[in-house]
């Protein structure tokens, strides 16, 4: 795929230095005439943030900023962004580290809405008609343009789009609050996988296996968006997303088995089962939406893969600390981080969510200063852009989090 350049930055990465491996540099340097300027978005926190060493550059960010350029955009004019983010909906978490993004491109954003409901009810038969509400709250193309806005066309925004809605639907019907159990999970998680993943079996028995894929709504809603992905993405690419989701789906095994046996976790164990049940696959395809490929050699790397598990694991405790609210009110006892953390730790429940928002302020400080020795060490034009990429991938889900007030309230901690 051709390297279309590099994406806004907003949110800062740091500029210390780590040494990553000259023969990494040597294979896969490409040439670059200038180096890329690092923008940086303001971090909000309403408590005192950790003294800074000094290594966040400040400046201006967005279209304008100089020396970086976004892919072209073939269905939606560009237009100029705000130097500073507009005020958006929604309440932030006190005390939560994080960096505030323009407003997503409202043309795209309803462009991407209208495609993906049109996928959902006329390709993949998604939904029946009274979760019609609950699919449009989900205000799924808002988020991804929030999390994507380099991506050269509306196209590529839908490769993550489908996925996204296709792992929800897999999570909703399959272990959730629309029909999902921990019995029996295993099996229907594995079948589902098949259509991520191929099934090779004999003449005899591959038809039923394809039939099976049309099944129920989630193993549809994989095999449709899975098909998508891979006319798009590289190979290496494709099975970067597979492993992934099988990473995935293990997580979702554990919560299950947990759930089976009524075990609340040690804190490490629930954190340990986060980093799997996450939101991985999804900034891990940062580099195929916005059309070009981080090699695997470099994506391999255990720098990069700490940078991602990072960025995984503090994205999902914004998750845990947003639906709190949501999870207290359904049936049974839903675990997250500030319920587990009040449990074990034997606090509060207030204190055991304030612990919970500062475990998210370290995860991310460190996903920050990790992202920023690789950049510093590797400075490969498409190392810097995928780490842009996921960077801003964190900050866009942090948005759609604060900003979807129909899913999401907070608890009265304040």
């Amino acid at each position: 795929m051709p390297e279309p350049g590099l994406s806004p930055l907003q949110s800062s990465l740091p500029t210390a230095a780590a040494h990553f491996g000259t023969h990494v540099l040597a294979r896969a340097a490409a040439p670059a005439d200038t180096a890329p300027a690092a923008g940086a978005g303001r971090a909000v926190v309403a408590t005192p943030p950790r003294p800074d060493p000094g290594w966040i550059p400040r400046g201006p960010t967005g279209l304008g900023t100089a020396a970086l350029s976004l892919a072209r955009r073939e269905d939606v004019p560009a237009t100029p962004e705000p130097t500073a983010p507009a005020p958006v909906e929604g309440r932030p978490i006190p005390g939560l580290y994080f960096h505030p993004v323009p407003e997503p491109d409202p043309v795209r954003a309803d462009e991407v809405s209208r495609r993906i409901k049109s996928w959902a009810l006329d390709e993949v038969q998604l939904y029946p008609d009274d979760w019609e509400g609950e699919f449009d709250g989900f205000s799924v193309g808002r988020y991804m343009v929030a999390c994507h806005p380099d991506a050269p066309t509306v196209e590529h925004l839908m490769l993550a789009t489908r996925l996204m809605v296709a792992e929800n639907a897999v999570d909703d019907c399959y272990c959730e609050n629309h029909g999902g159990s921990p019995v029996g999970l295993g099996g229907r998680l594995l079948l589902a996988h098949t259509a991520l993943d191929p099934l090779h079996t004999t003449k005899e028995y591959q038809q039923q296996w394809a039939e099976s894929l049309h099944a129920d709504a989630p193993r549809r809603a994989y095999r449709s968006a899975m098909e998508y992905f891979v006319g798009q993405a590289t190979p290496s690419q494709a099975d970067r997303f597979r492993h992934d989701m099988a990473r995935l789906h293990m997580g979702y095994l554990a919560e299950a088995a947990w759930t089976e046996t009524d075990y609340v976790p040690e804190v490490w164990e629930y954190l340990a089962m986060r980093q799997f049940n996450n939101f991985r696959p999804c900034p891990t395809i940062t580099d195929t939406v916005g059309g070009y490929e981080l090699p695997a050699d470099l994506h391999a790397q255990p720098a990069m893969q700490r940078v991602l598990a990072l960025a995984g694991n503090a994205t999902t405790i914004v998750n845990d600390l947003y639906s709190y609210t949501k999870e207290l009110a359904t049936p049974g006892k839903h675990l997250n981080l500030p319920v587990v953390l009040a449990e074990r730790e034997g606090v509060s429940d207030r204190e055991g969510y304030l612990k919970a928002v500062e475990v998210h302020n370290d995860l991310m400080r460190d996903f920050e200063a990790e992202a920023a020795a690789l950049a510093a060490a590797c400075p490969v034009p498409t190392v810097l852009r995928f780490l842009k990429g996921v960077a801003v991938w964190v900050d866009g889900n942090h948005y759609w989090h604060q900003t979807n007030t129909y899913r999401y309230s907070l608890p009265d901690f304040w």
